[in-house]
């Protein structure tokens, strides 16, 4: 017999979603560090 699955599907699609999401504001995040501190250095 074959068994239902107990994922649901458009729940984790969300989820995925969301995921990205937060990486691409996490990436925002660690450009701006990058460029503050490429300001920093060519200041001193």
């Amino acid at each position: 017999a074959l068994e239902e699955s107990n994922v649901d599907v458009t729940a984790e699609l969300i989820d995925m979603i969301q995921v990205q999401r937060f990486f691409q504001a996490n990436a925002q995040v660690v450009g701006a560090a990058d460029e503050l501190t490429q300001t920093i250095i060519n200041i001193i």
